[in-house]
């Protein structure tokens, strides 16, 4: 047998420049490059396995851990989960700050690869520096904090014990089903480790993503669970995406008339222009697809998890008899909600059901079609007036930048957010153009995923026009990969609206009886709360400062122009604009369903008692679906 002789770390990036994947005839490489950071615990490994790599494996430099990991999950995003990347790390802090990171991947079933250094292997000295030390057990390292975020865990005590664990890392990759953040902790010692490495190993191997079919006898099931509905709808979640199954959606609803609503993860399965979009459900949800929901007699759910957003906290589907049907590629989603499961492949079980469907021609009656598109123009009217801003020269609203946007962009330009108000304005607002065009995170919700997530994504789409949208507290929480954009000289585009404080926390909080507490950035008053004047921090300076040119923009009219020059820009550049607050400005229409966030059940002060009061109502409306 022909041998090749490596160290540990050297076969490891050797193997993984060898691995596709291939969907559809479509072949790409599945790890197209490895973030990293170095120190003791990976530099003499898997640092110097890369430089002797060559381009066979691009590197790319990142600047906090964490964010590494955003970027590759952007990526892996943007490529329909057919392409990731790797991030290695340090041992000690350097692999904690990956957790974050890997939780974000695995909620949202989105392949990265992480390679964090671990303690010896061998013991020679015991501890090591940044080793924690567990008295109840000696094979415990800090690693061990990525096995409950990690969909595959294992830790490479010896060069051989590689060869089994880099084949299942790769095919929980590339497993549609499980997929997420895969995990191979990597002793500083092995890494460097010399073996005489099968050349089979070596071997180009091509990862086949499949596309299972359903199961006749539950497509049966589906089928006549269709036909027998009089008010059904369609939940549209991101396996719509992960599948490629837009035009396959759009040719089911074109045969039937079902209507389609959207989770975050889900928005732009449907152009907000077709027909049978009827946008957002849920919290963050239209009046339209919301109201839809509540008399529904059939939910279709694809490729959805069920979020409590998305049910409203289980308070949303309201019609007594309401069934669910969901097709989806894990069985344990679809079963939720008590379904009738169609475990498949999103865009195969969506021909399947097509084709059945169109032997008797199967579709809505004309007045509840007639229902729903009266109701998605009222909503587009609101729309357009939480859009417009009517004095050019007055400092916008949130919803004035997302609309000044709006009519900017066109269908290749893609937006990304994930946390603060920002996800719940969009997802009620937001026109999405084309299938990759909105790219909100909103499984892990992650404060400091925008500008890495951003980087990610332009990386796997040069020539699109990158948006990244940032509230001040989400800016301020991981602004560092700005660098790396600049490096890298990609021409993201980021957007920084200052408005002074955790603003969509601050207004959950007066909404719960907890008066805003903690949630303002500014100075502390004679009282000790934090209701001083606006802390004096210059967010475009900061920007400034790590490599971006900065647009500022103190008005409607300066933001327009500001954005307009941006997405022209061909270098990395951050449009800054500090928004209205004031509460006789008109914002977005607001929530159009409930959300759980317990309220004090006893209190003193009048607000948490008019909140417990109100949450008490909202309660009894709760309900399992059985």
């Amino acid at each position: 047998m022909s041998t090749r002789r490596l160290t540990t770390a050297q076969a490891l990036v050797a193997f993984l420049a060898r691995q596709y994947t291939e969907r559809d005839g479509r072949r790409q490489r599945l790890i197209g490059a490895t973030w990293g950071i170095f120190g003791h615990g990976n530099v003499a490994g898997i640092g110097q396995a890369l430089v002797e790599s060559g381009r066979a494996m691009p590197y790319l430099q990142g600047r906090n851990e964490q964010a590494m990991v955003h970027a590759a999950v952007g990526h892996a995003r943007q490529c329909g989960r057919l392409s990731a990347h790797a991030v290695t790390t340090s041992i000690g802090p350097g692999a904690t700050n990956l957790v974050t990171g890997a939780a974000l991947a695995t909620v949202n079933h989105l392949p990265v690869l992480l390679l964090p250094g671990d303690t010896f292997a061998t013991r020679p000295a015991d501890p090591v520096l940044q080793q924690i030390e567990v008295p109840y057990a000696g094979d415990v390292s800090v690693n061990d904090c990525l096995r409950p975020v990690s969909r595959y865990f294992d830790r490479i005590t010896r060069p051989e014990a590689l060869v089994p664990a880099a084949l299942q890392a790769v095919r929980t990759l590339t497993d549609p089903a499980q997929t997420g953040a895969v995990t191979l902790a990597l002793p500083q010692d092995v890494q460097v480790q010399a073996y005489d490495w099968p050349e089979e190993f070596f071997a180009e191997r091509v990862w086949h993503v499949r596309r299972p079919a359903p199961d006749p006898q539950e497509l049966d099931r589906a089928v006549r669970a269709v036909r027998a509905a009089r008010r059904p709808l369609i939940v549209a979640g991101g396996g719509v995406h992960h599948s490629a199954a837009e035009s396959t959606l759009a040719a089911f609803t074109a045969a039937t008339r079902i209507p389609v609503a959207s989770t975050q993860a889900g928005k732009g399965s449907l152009r907000y222009d077709h027909p049978a979009d009827v946008g957002g459900i849920g919290h963050t949800g239209t009046a339209t697809a919301d109201e839809l929901a509540r008399t529904a007699d059939l939910v279709i759910g694809i490729g959805t998890r069920y979020s409590d957003f998305t049910t409203a906290s289980a308070t949303l589907f309201a019609n007594p008899g309401v069934r669910f049907l969901n097709l989806n590629i894990t069985g344990f989603d679809a079963h939720k909600l008590g379904a009738l499961p169609l475990v498949a492949d999103a865009r195969t079980a969506l021909e399947a059901l097509t084709t059945a469907l169109a032997e008797r021609d199967h579709r809505v009656d004309p007045a509840y079609e007639t229902e729903y598109t009266d109701a998605k123009e009222r909503w587009e009217r609101r729309v357009t007036a939480a859009f417009t801003a009517p004095d050019p020269h007055a400092r916008p609203t949130q919803a004035q930048v997302v609309g000044l946007l709006d009519g900017l962009v066109t269908e290749d330009d893609i937006l990304i957010n994930a946390a603060g108000s920002l996800p719940g304005d969009l997802h009620k607002l937001w026109r999405a153009r084309s299938p990759r065009q909105y790219h909100v995170e909103y499984g892990y919700s992650c404060m400091g995923y925008e500008i890495p997530a951003a980087i990610g994504v332009q990386l796997a789409a040069p020539d699109r026009p990158v948006w990244a949208l940032v509230g001040d507290g989400t800016y301020l929480m991981n602004p560092t990969e700005i660098v790396t954009a600049v490096q890298l000289e990609l021409p993201v585009k980021l957007v920084v609206l200052q408005n002074h404080g955790y603003a969509s926390i601050g207004g959950l909080s007066e909404a719960v009886g907890a008066e805003r507490f903690g949630t303002a950035y500014r100075h502390r008053a004679a009282d000790g709360t934090f209701t001083g004047p606006p802390l004096p921090v210059d967010l475009a300076a900061n920007a400034g400062s790590l490599g971006m040119r900065v647009l500022r923009a103190g008005s409607v009219r300066d933001l327009r122009e500001a954005l307009r020059e941006a997405r022209a820009a061909d270098r990395p550049t951050c449009v800054y604009v500090e928004t209205e607050t004031a509460d006789t400005v008109s914002g977005p229409p607001p929530a159009q369903a409930w959300w759980d966030v317990p309220v004090a059940e006893t209190a003193t002060r009048p607000s948490a008692v008019k909140a417990r009061e109100e949450y008490d109502r909202h309660v009894a409306d709760r309900r399992h679906h059985l």
